[in-house]
């Protein structure tokens, strides 16, 4: 008996060491998948494309109007230029990814005191989160050129509401930057000799030391429209709207004879050669602000809708690729363009108050599209009837009463719960009216006028779910199709994608221990 026991107590010794011969090896399939799974992610996932909201306007939509916008065009990230509560709130539970922004003016107060930069964390963030899906903070906007008396304090600024972050232990989900304009940036073409100003070299190098150390990002605006118009006509117009060129326009950095096809590539990769030239690697680039504007003054002829279109239309196409500038190709260009709404109050040209591509009632001021397959707002089914944008509100009402009462429109589509219910403006629903009323009627005399208050358009209107009347469009599909798995880039890290990546990775996890179980047993 006692010869039996010290037999299986041999062989159960024998089995053991056998497994821990086997375990490292193991545990280096273990890690090689999980490393092979998180790469493959990261590269499918790819760019997003989001919008910056501006709220300078005089007839902006309430924030819950604002957020049906964008949810009805399934647009995944937002910048906002302040932190303001009612937005923070509206967008609580939507997934949508937040850049909340400490203004210019508040960056003197936080710059010079912890404790004010832990009070604004306090209540524009930590208030909000984890129900609305703050992701950065943008500390000012374009600091060192617009006010350059505070480039001292941005630095400053920038640690204290990391640290404010620490104390609430939201320093992982949320990242600090500043945005910066190509202005920091005196000649950036050929991109491989581009170098930021001198006069700021201590603060952009505080600066990119503290990115590098926080896992963060550079935020750059960058406007091929602007470097357009700035040129001189040195550099074609294609090249700034992403058009092909010739072979003879090629535009060829002469020192890394990189070629470059757009403006916005080479604008990019200036800002990426600048920050390697601090010695300085690893700070991804993503783009805060870039568009075209839609209409100008009489000195402003490049301002156009054609213009406009072309380059916002080419520009999401462009980040969709999932390919960086070519010195950087495997970075992925994430982008926000600028801008949801036009903002009729902004002082300066006519150029500066157009910049915007959605009306307040959610219809596009052009036709705009992810790739080939996806349309917002195309002029795919003739003329649509729809309020003017500054017309009389109690004519607008009597409008509105009409086509849904003696005009017999079917009005249905906008009463609460409803597809065309939101935005819930007077404008939207007669819109929406005026359009079913007139699509009926205008075969048999009926017009579109309403008192002065209606005109006609060749953009068809509908949004999101929100089909009118005479629309060819039957796809619900909006500007950004739903990924598969939520964008991912420097500032996404949605909890819809770290969920299912860590799914994914238990599962993988699970099946290799049963796998080296399996091993070790067959040993």
């Amino acid at each position: 008996m006692i010869q039996v026991l010290l037999k299986e107590r041999r062989q159960i010794c024998s089995e053991s060491k056998l497994y821990f011969m086997v375990e490292p090896r193991m545990l280096k399939l273990w890690l090689g998948i999980i490393i092979l799974f998180i790469t493959c992610l990261s590269i499918a996932a790819g760019a997003f494309v989001g919008f910056n909201i501006g709220t300078d306007l005089s007839n902006l939509p309430s924030a819950t109007d604002v957020v049906a916008i964008l949810k009805a065009h399934q647009i995944t990230h937002v910048r906002l230029f302040d932190a303001d509560a009612h937005m923070l709130t509206a967008l609580a539970d939507t997934g949508i990814e937040v850049m909340v922004s400490v203004t210019n003016e508040e960056i003197l107060g936080i710059g010079q005191t912890p404790s004010v930069a832990a009070a604004w964390v306090n209540k524009n963030v930590a208030a909000f989160v984890p129900s609305t899906n703050i992701t950065a903070i943008a500390v000012g906007s374009e600091v060192l050129t617009t006010i350059p008396n505070a480039a001292r304090i941005l630095v400053p600024a920038m640690n204290y509401l990391q640290k404010a972050l620490v104390a609430s232990n939201l320093n992982d989900q949320i990242k600090v930057s500043t945005p910066q304009s190509m202005d920091v940036i005196p000649r950036p073409f050929p991109p491989s000799t581009a170098a930021f100003n001198s006069t700021w070299n201590s603060t952009i190098f505080q600066m990119l030391q503290f990115l590098k150390n926080t896992n963060s990002y550079y935020m750059l605006n960058a406007y091929p429209y602007y470097g357009y118009v700035n040129s001189n006509g040195i550099f074609p117009i294609d090249y700034a709207l992403f058009r092909p060129l010739s072979s003879v326009k090629e535009i060829v950095d002469p020192n890394t004879l990189l070629h470059y096809d757009s403006m916005f590539d080479a604008m990019v990769d200036a800002t990426y050669n600048s920050i390697a030239a601090f010695n300085i690697s690893g700070i991804p680039v993503v783009v805060t602000e870039t568009g075209w504007p839609w209409l100008g003054g009489a000195n402003e002829q490049d301002a156009t809708v054609e213009n406009a279109e072309t380059f916002n239309n080419n520009l999401i196409r462009r980040v969709s690729n999932d390919s960086g500038p070519p010195s950087q190709p495997d970075i992925p260009i994430n982008t926000y363009i600028y801008e949801l709404f036009n903002e009729d109050k902004r002082p300066g040209p006519i150029s500066e108050r157009n910049w915007g591509i959605f009306f307040p009632n959610g219809s596009t001021v052009y036709p705009i599209s992810l790739g080939s397959s996806v349309n917002v707002s195309t002029n795919s089914s003739g003329v649509f009837c729809i309020a003017k944008q500054d017309a009389d509100s109690k004519k607008l009402q009597n409008g509105l009463n009409y086509a849904c009462g003696q005009g017999q429109g079917n009005c249905s589509a906008i009463q609460t719960g409803q597809p065309c219910y939101f935005p819930d403006t007077l404008q939207n629903h007669a819109s929406y009216a005026y359009n079913d009323y007139y699509q009926k009627m205008h075969t048999f005399g009926g017009t579109c006028d309403f008192d002065g208050t209606a005109t006609t358009t060749s953009q068809d209107p509908s949004y999101g779910s929100c089909k009118f009347t005479g629309s060819s469009s039957t796809s619900g599909r909006g500007l950004f199709p739903p990924p598969a798995l939520g964008p991912v880039g420097p500032s996404s890290q949605g909890s819809s994608v770290r969920a299912f990546s860590f799914g994914f990775l238990l599962v993988v996890f699970l099946s290799v221990v049963m796998a080296d179980v399996s091993i070790s047993m067959s040993l």
